[in-house]
């Protein structure tokens, strides 16, 4: 039977027993990590939150109490109260913080005893991610995934703190709000009282905190929960955490300085880096033409190189065809990889997940080049691209042709690819990049018009406003995204404060009047009360977790969270209810037939 702390107090947690307490009493709680009994001794190590203390019960100086602690097993929960001395030289742990210490117990209290759980209670433990998400209330029990949310919790009050004392105020923002068109797909909540009505959950407080500035709080700050339904990955959650401000009378420098701020404290803090400011500013337009991507990972070269002046003349129909219809030739060099054919060929498969129709290459070598272009280009043009690339022997030249966007995703996510695969990227390294200047709308050829590249509220630059009326694809945005890493960081921007400029916005992207007014008609009314000129930014504190701690999946930063399917593996959500509840919100369900079925 379980036993109860009556009489006992806890003195401190295991991190607090050093040298210094040597001869003094305490009391420490936890679970049993291991016991050893060694006949007439036994150890048993209980672990904390905070680390592990070596306990030590000696079968001479107390035979009943030696006796309740060979009982004890991996994770019973105790209370032992004892005599903190130091350990025999040859006993010392030097991977323990108390390695040089010892608790000699004089109670003992198993507050519960423990089934043997499906895995061992370790960093190394070799189990799928389905058993450990399974019983994850286990799985947040190693150090590895309790440091992960301990390190969550001081950024989150570093994140308080800093912006405390630069005056922004937290307030906190409705989760249950109407749904807005552009973005992700919502989490809708049926209305009881309002029969056939929804909510929605916020895909991020974007209006209300530009309420908050309508309402003079003019720097905001909270840490809020935002919901997309949307595929999942690995930097990915339906439900996920942002540290979201707001500021007004500001431009972009403002918000970026404050950011900088922000981030250089966290990682000084948190990992004692010392992070240079000011980060480093790129252009949308020249992040994608030398590295595929709008969030490129900077730590390592195989910058994409355009050939498509070359290649509009050459001999091969496809990349002379490819640039006459408005795409693109461009080829990354990966140095001196000695790919085998079948490697090559897996390259290609990988261009083909990624976009592309395929992948021609190059091998340069001594005396003879290997190449799938041998038959379709001269010598003296594979030379040229050749020199173009600037590759040596043993590099491999991988070109991509088509349409400029598909070129880019293509040969961006091979780029990466092929740095993991040869060991080019410095794991130590933390590289900062803002991207600015992005467009403010892009053409969707599944809607046929086009749509918002951030959100409908960003700021266009101020002289591509008269483009609205017939240039959309020319009009740039006082946008910026702060990038690490090759992960998207954070994002925001400068927002529409002016009523007309926001309906015009809306026009540009398909609302008609009504339908703006019926959409957005609060934020478009209280434009009419005196709006400040703002701006903000939001970062996922989920993934600026997930970096800091050098983690390559997003929930080992969240204490429950979902896989791919959206699901949780340990509640069952989302599941079935009752009749009765569907009844009370006047929801019916349809029954989807299988396809043979139907």
């Amino acid at each position: 039977m379980a036993e109860f702390m009556t009489g006992l107090k806890r003195t401190g947690y295991v991190h607090t027993l050093t040298k210094e307490m040597v001869g003094k009493q305490v009391t420490i709680t936890g679970w049993a990590q291991k016991a050893r009994n060694l006949g007439s001794l036994i150890f048993i190590d209980l672990r904390d939150r905070t680390g592990i203390a070596q306990l030590v019960f000696d079968a001479d100086t107390d035979p009943a109490l030696f006796e309740k602690a060979a009982t004890v097993r991996a994770e019973f929960v105790l209370a032992a109260t004892g005599i903190v001395r130091e350990r025999a030289p040859e006993a010392v742990n030097p991977r323990l913080v108390t390695g040089e210490i010892e608790v000699a117990v004089t109670d003992l209290r198993i507050l519960n005893d423990s089934q043997t759980p499906p895995f061992h209670i370790d960093d190394k433990v070799n189990v799928s991610d389905a058993v450990r998400l399974k019983h994850r209330y286990l799985d947040l029990r190693r150090p590895c995934m309790r440091d992960m949310l301990l390190m969550r919790h001081r950024i989150a009050k570093i994140a308080r703190d800093y912006f405390d004392r630069n005056d922004f105020i937290e307030i906190e923002t409705p989760i249950l709000t109407k749904s807005t068109p552009e973005g992700a797909r919502d989490y809708l909540v049926p209305s009881r009282v309002h029969p056939g009505k929804f909510y929605a959950l916020p895909q991020s407080p974007q209006i209300f905190k530009q309420l908050l500035m309508v309402s003079g709080f003019d720097r905001y700050i909270q840490i809020c929960k935002c919901f997309r339904d949307e595929d999942l990955r690995a930097d990915r959650q339906p439900e996920f955490t942002q540290i979201d401000i707001e500021m007004s009378f500001v431009d972009e420098d403002d918000v970026m300085t404050m950011n900088e701020g922000f981030l250089k404290e966290v990682f000084k803090e948190v990992l004692d880096i010392d992070v240079p400011t000011p980060f480093t500013r790129m252009p949308y337009a020249e992040a994608m033409a030398r590295y595929g991507s709008d969030k490129p990972d900077v730590r390592f070269g195989l910058e994409l190189c355009d050939i498509s002046d070359f290649a509009k003349d050459c001999s091969f129909g496809v990349f002379a065809n490819s640039v006459k219809d408005g795409g693109a030739v461009r080829l990354i060099c990966a140095p001196a990889g000695h790919f085998t054919r079948k490697e090559i060929d897996g390259l290609t498969e990988f261009i083909k997940m990624h976009g592309g129709s395929g992948m021609a290459w190059i091998a340069p070598g001594d005396d003879a080049h290997r190449s799938s272009l041998g038959k379709v280009l001269t010598p003296d043009e594979l030379q040229q691209i050749i020199d173009l690339a600037g590759a040596k022997t043993g590099d491999l030249i991988c070109i991509v042709c088509g349409k400029s966007n598909t070129v880019y995703t293509a040969l961006g996510a091979l780029r990466c690819h092929i740095a993991d695969k040869l060991n080019l990227i410095p794991k130590d390294q933390f590289a900062f990049l803002w991207i600015t200047d992005f467009p403010q709308f892009e053409y969707s050829e599944e809607e046929d018009r086009y749509v918002a590249v951030h959100h409908p509220f960003t700021m266009p630059k101020e002289e591509d406003i008269d483009k609205l009326d017939n240039d959309l694809g020319n009009v740039k945005a006082k946008a910026y995204d702060i990038v690490l890493n090759g992960y998207e960081l954070g994002g925001g921007s400068i927002r529409i404060h002016d009523r007309d400029l926001q309906a015009k916005m809306f026009k540009a992207l398909g609302f008609t009047e009504e339908s703006a007014q019926e959409r957005f008609g609060f934020l478009l009314d209280a434009f009419k009360y005196g709006t400040p000129p703002h701006g903000g930014m939001a970062y996922g504190l989920d993934r600026l977790v997930m970096l800091m701690a050098g983690s390559d999946n997003i929930r080992d930063t969240i204490a429950f969270p979902k896989v791919q399917n959206a699901s949780c593996l340990m509640s069952n959500a989302p599941d079935f209810v009752e009749d009765k509840q569907l009844d009370d919100l006047k929801i019916a369900c349809v029954q989807e037939q299988d396809n043979d079925e139907a």
